[in-house]
């Protein structure tokens, strides 16, 4: 007791270190080695406690769960340097094509779909921003609508199945992935659903903002439209379906899906003559860069909760937020923000392992749906993700915008996007059923 200042000084030192631009995998470790070097010679830290991390570290490695990350990623991979994220996204595109706003739809629906194949937010960004934003502003849309159409539903990647986001989140809050899944679906869909509204009523009441592709750039048809459907958008719905369908009817565990969706990718790569020994090299580099990250930023991440909780900061800071005057709602308004910032400005893993164990004691103590609460995460991520002026997605998107797209508009484009994901937030906090529905049907067993 008496120490806690000593774990104060040691979250707020990692925080100024980390925004200097240190790797946070490394600003974990130095913190953690300087502060309990510091706690030792003043009596607060037992090196011994320092015994327990092998068995940690090998508890993290023989995760089963953490898995997935890489099979989720080799697949994303696949479909994304094979060209057939392109090809769906045209399909779509001329589909809907004489509708007013049809691209951005388009857009929307493909993004949906990359979501729930890659779960990898810069992946779907930058492929739907290459892809479909010279589109849109060469048939007439505005910059704005353009670029925000393509963050947002880019940013989707975040919250639906199978996001890396939510295989994180399953592991630090201690719940089922498959349940996790579940209870993000319908959101993530809700989320899909209000974009396209919103660019239905402004191409209704500002059509000059959307229109309608000309005729002359829609002029496959009939039988010819319908082989290029079959070929290009029915296989990856199947594929989604495999993956996600096996993990929420009790096939496959998530790794075992992921494994599956990475087998099926390939194939799908093959049955259009793009599978080669380079596409499975590079897909193979990206995977083993994500998954390094996460396992360095794992490991580092346990040596510095194990010294702060030594020091006490975990028990001082469960105290704090489980009694804030309000109880829930208090703790709720609090998390959410605390999230909010910390996500405008650190990437969604570092979040995990930063705020979240902190944030978990005090949910569970409050008796929160951890499911539930989880999925909130996953959502206030998301809306940061998309925050000016520092919001990931809209970086993404300036690497690959063309020259007459400026930052400003790409800032501008994300405001309206970020308060309809405020709106389903809220949605999702007043009525929790719509995280819990799926789960509960899943779980509930038939009366004999």
């Amino acid at each position: 007791m008496g120490f806690e200042w000593l774990a104060i000084a040691m979250f707020v030192g990692f925080f100024f270190i980390l925004m200097s631009g240190y790797p946070v995998a490394f600003s974990f470790a130095g913190t953690g080695l300087v502060f309990g070097l510091v706690g030792w010679w003043v009596g607060a830290f037992d090196p011994n406690r320092l015994l327990s991390l092998p068995n940690v570290w090998f508890g993290t490695m023989s995760n089963f769960t953490l898995l997935a990350i890489p099979f989720f990623v080799f697949l994303g991979a696949i479909l994304e340097k094979s060209g057939l994220a392109e090809e769906l996204l045209e399909t779509i595109g001329i589909l809907l094509g004489p509708l007013r706003g049809g691209v951005a739809l388009a857009v929307i629906f493909v993004g949906t779909l990359l979501a729930a194949t890659t779960g990898v937010v810069a992946a779907t960004v930058i492929i739907m921003g290459m892809l479909s934003l010279p589109v849109m502003l060469r048939y007439g849309y505005d910059k704005q609508l353009a670029a925000g159409v393509i963050i947002a539903s880019g940013t989707l990647a975040q919250l639906i199945p199978p996001s890396l986001v939510l295989l994180v989140l399953s592991d630090q809050l201690g719940v089922s992935v498959g349940d996790l899944f579940l209870g993000a679906l319908v959101p993530g869909v809700m989320l899909a659903v209000v974009y396209a509204l919103y660019v239905l009523v402004l191409a209704f009441f500002q059509p000059e903002r959307a229109p309608a592709l000309p005729l002359e750039s829609r002029q496959l048809k009939g039988k010819a439209l319908a082989q290029k459907v079959i070929k290009a958008v029915v296989p990856p719905l199947l594929l989604i379906f495999a993956v996600l369908g096996s993990i929420f009817f009790g096939l496959a565990t998530p790794t075992e899906a992921g494994a599956v969706g990475a087998v099926g990718a390939c194939g799908l790569a093959a049955l259009n003559h793009k599978l080669n020994v380079k596409l499975i090299q590079s897909a193979a580099h990206s995977t083993a860069v994500v998954s390094a990250v996460v396992l360095m930023i794992l490991f580092c991440s346990s040596f510095f909760s194990l010294v702060f909780d030594a020091l006490g900061g975990k028990t001082l800071i469960t105290q704090l937020l489980v009694n804030l005057p309000g109880g829930k709602i208090a703790f709720l308004i609090v998390s959410n923000i605390v999230i909010f910032i910390l996500g405008v400005f650190l990437e969604f893993i570092e979040i995990c392992f930063i705020a979240l164990p902190l944030l978990v004691p005090a949910a569970q103590q409050l008796g929160l749906d951890m499911v539930w609460f989880g999925v909130v995460m996953a959502i206030n991520l998301q809306t940061a993700f998309i925050s000016p002026p520092v919001g990931f997605s809209l970086f993404y998107l300036q690497s690959v915008a063309p020259k007459e797209v400026r930052t400003i508009d790409i800032h501008k484009s994300a405001i309206p996007f970020m308060a309809l994901q405020v709106i389903v937030l809220l949605i999702v906090i007043g009525f929790p059923q719509t995280v819990r529905w799926l789960v509960d049907l899943s779980s509930a067993k038939p009366v004999l």
